[in-house]
């Protein structure tokens, strides 16, 4: 009887495991879903996401699942269990220098300000001399065309030797290893900005760009290791265990430029330097990167696809630009207009100012002709009573009602006295009487 209880207390607890185990595994998956499932949105937002070649709608840009997608993923040497030396990390291409031994770590650096628009950053890198590594600092490239992306170079783990494959400029980013040689660059595609209306944006979180000198810039949190060693290549013993994806290849399959000149100048520059060799500054070189930045070749011609999306692009521009150029012209008419109706009212106003003053001054003249006739018409009415007779009593004459009765006065007097000397002539002028008409003849 007691075997019965102990029976359905283990059928219990072993139900209770199995139901645990399931829900456990519900859980989960229902986290890598939603892990997934953000991931892939927030690619879809990246704008940068743009950097990366169009591939077909069965293929992923994912990973393939039999390689390992972390950076640091390392195959450990159990007796030569592991050989990668089957595989070909150039997928076709053939490297331009070989070395016996793994590149140095790449080593810490501060990226130099940007120049201004249109510079891409390339990233420095190990080359190989018959004495050893040397570091090519990093610098600011002048794209060759609008829309040009630069695949950095990387070491790979081939035929039991490393091989370095060169970097090339591209509309697309390809496969460079899965290193992640910082900035932006990540080991897969590029986070660091993006083309886009005609110019390249910067992304403030992983470039250092002063706003004031360049306009075009967003910001996006990129998550990089770029702070402490890192490994620099890819294959091998404690290399990078990263393939590539279907977009890398992609990319690979397009029209590519090879380095400019400037960058292969600034490779042979950095080779002559000692202080650059990794046996001399102990995987420390002293030019981390250049200041100075590297012009662009001019020779370089776009891929077709290319040349016809900056020619939609540029005749979008223009489309724009002609509404923004008629708008200039037709403030500038109306302001002409208003600066002509400004100085219509200003002779206006002038012309009124004058005939104003010309009043004025006629006022003032006929006011001062006043003051001095007054005087004048003062003395003419007090003249007749100084010249009274004398012994008669001077009287004083009433007010004037009118300036002018002195003068009508004067006017009436003029002809009684003119009118004896007219008659006193004509009793002169008597014919004269005959001495003898006064005595008769006897």
């Amino acid at each position: 009887m007691n075997r019965l209880p102990r029976f359905g207390a283990v059928s219990l607890l072993a139900m209770t495991v199995v139901l645990f185990t399931v829900g456990c595994r519900q859980n989960q998956d229902q986290v890598t879903s939603t892990s997934d499932q953000n991931g892939t949105q927030d690619q879809a937002s990246d704008p940068a996401s743009a950097n990366l070649a169009p591939v077909s709608t069965g293929s992923s840009n994912a990973a393939p699942a039999a390689y390992s997608d972390q950076q640091s993923a390392q195959q450990p040497d159990s007796g030569g269990s592991y050989d990668q030396s089957s595989d070909d990390p150039g997928y076709g291409s053939q490297p331009v220098v070989y070395a016996d031994q793994p590149p140095p770590p790449l080593p810490d650096y501060d990226q130099p300000p940007a120049p201004g628009d249109g510079y891409l950053w390339t990233p420095g890198y190990w080359s190989w001399a018959s004495s050893g590594y040397y570091w090519v600092p990093g610098g600011w490239v002048e794209a060759p065309y609008e829309g040009a992306l630069w695949t950095p170079g990387y070491w790979g783990y081939h035929n039991h030797r490393y091989g370095f494959y060169r970097g090339y400029w591209g509309p697309h980013i390809g496969y460079y290893g899965g290193v992640d040689y910082g900035f932006g660059y990540v080991g897969f595609g590029y986070q660091g900005g993006y083309w886009g209306g005609g110019h390249f944006n910067y992304n403030r979180s992983v470039n250092n760009v002063n706003i004031s000198v360049v306009h075009n810039v967003y910001n996006r949190t990129v998550s990089e290791n770029n702070r402490g060693a890192r490994v620099s290549y890819n294959g091998g013993s404690g290399g990078i265990q990263v393939r590539a994806r279907p977009a890398e290849l992609a990319a690979r399959r397009e029209q590519h430029a090879p380095p400019m000149r400037a960058q292969i100048q600034n490779q042979q520059v950095a080779s002559t330097n000692r202080a650059q060799f990794a046996s001399v500054n102990h995987d420390r070189p002293a030019s981390l990167a250049i200041s100075k930045p590297l012009a662009a070749d001019r020779n370089v011609r776009p891929p077709v696809a290319v040349q016809i999306h900056n020619q939609a692009i540029a005749q979008q521009q223009e489309r724009q630009a002609v509404p923004q150029r008629e708008a200039p012209q037709q403030h500038q008419a109306a302001l002409q207009q208003q600066q002509q109706q400004q100085r219509h009212a200003a002779q206006l106003q002038q012309q009124q100012q004058q005939q104003r003053q010309v009043v004025q001054q006629q006022q003032q003249h006929q006011a001062t002709q006043q003051q001095e006739h007054q005087p004048a018409q003062q003395q003419r009415q007090t003249a007749p009573q100084r010249e009274a007779p004398q012994g008669e009593t001077l009287q004083h004459p009433a007010p004037l009602q009118h300036q002018a009765a002195p003068q009508q006065q004067q006017r009436q007097a003029a002809p009684q006295r003119e009118a004896p000397q007219r008659q006193a002539p004509q009793q002169h002028q008597a014919p004269p009487q005959h001495k003898d008409e006064e005595h008769p003849k006897k």
